[in-house]
């Protein structure tokens, strides 16, 4: 048990940005059926302060549920199925951009979604709850869609088509069905595709919309790191001695790195699956 753990653990650190927020949905889904789920009325009974309700008494006091809604969802098929086209918009997503704009967009994306959520319902005079990462998932890929209409990608028993068919498709069933069932839902679907676009048009205009979300996270990271009472001691260095050191790190380093950069370029050639026991081992060590 302790060694598939340990397979976990590796494989949130070497995966990329889509990889880690898989991570976290499906790990707050699991937590979520030990906390939130009801047996006997076999469903979610999510708290007002963590999904997203458009109720103003409940998003002003808890103004982070307009974020915390998109990691949670009402069961496994709604998670699946958007963890699915979350693995595929990603991949898509991170063949232009950084992780870093990817993460931004997938946050704010579903803060704005929510923000559309709670207004309309609120116009409409409706008070519900809502959870699910759609909005921020149809963001992704409609920001793609947007920078790279044409590009062409392969589904399976269709075949080829243009990203921009896909992505149509999925807007046309969304718009369909908004007045039919989960109103709410397909609003802020609608809205995270509409916030898509804004951030690509935004960037090509030379504006990275994704430092907001950098510098909001740095500014937490320094306010709680620890303040260094003496950042400069003077220190007593033998110059040989340094040197010698200095030299061999540096050959440790570099055939560490070389090692490590053979066992991704397998990964990459053959998947994890194919890494000897011994190579795991070392790839988990060196993660550390």
């Amino acid at each position: 048990m302790s060694k598939i753990f340990d397979d976990i653990k590796l494989q949130y650190k070497i995966g990329d940005i889509t990889n880690k927020i898989i991570y976290w949905n499906v790990g707050l889904f699991l937590l979520s059926l030990v906390l939130f789920f009801k047996f006997s009325a076999f469903r979610f009974e999510y708290p007002y302060w963590l999904s997203l309700s458009s109720n103003p008494n409940d998003f002003l006091i808890f103004p982070w549920t307009f974020l915390t809604y998109a990691f949670l969802h009402s069961g496994f098929w709604h998670l699946f199925f958007n963890m699915v086209m979350l693995n595929f918009s990603g991949r898509l997503f991170l063949t232009f951009f950084t992780q870093k704009q990817f993460l931004g967009l997938y946050i704010l994306s579903a803060i704005f979604a929510g923000l559309a959520f709670a207004i309309a319902y609120l116009l409409m005079g409706i008070s519900a709850p809502i959870v699910g990462a759609s909005a921020a998932v149809l963001s992704i890929l409609v920001a793609t869609t947007a920078y790279q209409p044409l590009m062409q990608i392969r589904l399976l028993l269709i075949g080829n088509v243009k990203l921009w068919h896909l992505t149509a498709v999925i807007l046309i069933l969304d718009i369909m069905q908004i007045l039919i069932e989960n109103t709410g839902g397909h609003i802020s679907h609608i809205a995270g595709a509409i916030f898509g676009v804004i951030y690509i048009k935004v960037l090509q205009s030379g504006t990275d919309l994704s430092n907001i979300v950098t510098n909001i996270i740095n500014f937490f990271v320094n306010l709680f790191q620890p303040s260094k009472s003496n950042p400069f001691k003077k220190v007593h260095v033998n110059p040989k001695k340094t040197t010698v050191n200095a030299q061999s790190k540096i050959v440790v380093k570099d055939k560490t790195q070389q090692q490590i950069d053979e066992i991704l370029d397998k990964i990459s050639q053959s998947g994890y699956d194919s890494l000897t026991a011994q190579e795991k081992e070392f790839l988990f060590k060196a993660g550390k």
